[in-house]
């Protein structure tokens, strides 16, 4: 069975320790398995506050973020590189203190909008580091998740098709593909045959709507979906991830363009997001099981 997760901040903006403690007890109020931590900034968080909290609700986590212009390790720049991958070490370092099971997101370039394509140099730098990372994550028992977005967040990962072969580059068995629904929707020809081209690369899934709202209220299909992650047989995690304006990080939302309120109910969205996830999980390997035994 998938692990169900949601995206912190569906419920705080920050990660003070009333924070921290609200949107774990929420989450495991809820049902969810694991909640998702947004680290732009690793060393700004309280290790050792999180991890109590999570023990004693019982709550899995994982880490998503993103590499800033200063930090990309997809650039010819050597000093940025150093950065990047400085702030990537010091981002698992975190995540092995909270006890991170993934440690996803826009780990490969900057998390931003590009004027230029990739250059070869620039990604030789990037599968470079991200074979280091991965060789210490793997003392860990981490995964690492590469993101894959939409063009106006990256120019590196915009396709299922290229996180495959990136990872293949890379060449680390702890290296997976992250999909996100929202980024699909936008970049992706077919998302049943993507998810189902991606097979055993995917380590890690996002499920957004389109306008970042409500499951359900946008255009995303996700019968198809669903289908697909039945197809392969998916069991990594699954997790919720949805951005209102009631709910400000200052940094992820003016990068996200977070400028609509579309909802105000953290725990009634959550709430309607587990149920919808678990319903359409549940139909899509029962018509897959009795697709495979010749019955649909």
């Amino acid at each position: 069975m998938n692990k169900l997760g949601v995206h912190a901040l569906v419920w705080v903006g920050g990660w003070s320790h009333d924070e921290c403690t609200k949107a774990i007890e929420q989450t495991a109020a809820l049902g969810y398995d694991l909640i998702e931590i947004a680290a732009l900034e690793p060393k700004s968080f309280d290790a050792a506050f999180t991890r109590k909290v999570l023990e004693r609700n019982k709550l899995g986590i994982t880490m998503s973020l993103g590499l800033d212009d200063a930090c990309d390790i997809s650039s010819t720049d050597p000093e940025r590189v150093k950065r990047g991958e400085q702030k990537l070490r010091d981002a698992l370092a975190l995540g092995r203190d909270v006890g991170v099971t993934h440690m996803c997101g826009i780990l490969y370039s900057g998390f931003q909008k590009y004027s230029v394509p990739p250059t070869e140099k620039g990604m030789a730098h990037s599968v470079e580091v991200l074979q280091r990372l991965c060789a210490e994550a793997a003392k860990s028992n981490i995964t690492i998740g590469l993101e894959v977005v939409n063009r106006y967040e990256s120019n590196v990962l915009n396709t299922a098709a290229q996180a495959v072969e990136f990872c293949q580059r890379i060449g680390a068995s702890n290296c997976k593909v992250h999909l996100d629904t929202y980024h699909m929707n936008i970049e992706e020809a077919d998302i049943e045959a993507a998810i189902r081209q991606t097979g055993d690369y995917l380590g890690y899934f996002h499920i957004g709507e389109s306008n970042r709202g409500y499951l359900g209220a946008g255009s995303i299909d996700f019968d198809k979906i669903f289908r697909g992650l039945a197809q392969i047989g998916y069991t990594g995690p699954i997790t919720f991830e949805s951005f209102s304006s009631a709910v400000v990080n200052q940094q992820l939302s003016g990068i996200l363009a977070i400028w609509r309120n579309l909802w105000d109910d953290g725990f009634d969205l959550a709430r309607h997001a587990k149920a919808f996830i678990e319903a359409n999980l549940r139909s899509a390997h029962e018509a897959h099981a009795r697709s495979q035994k010749g019955f649909g």
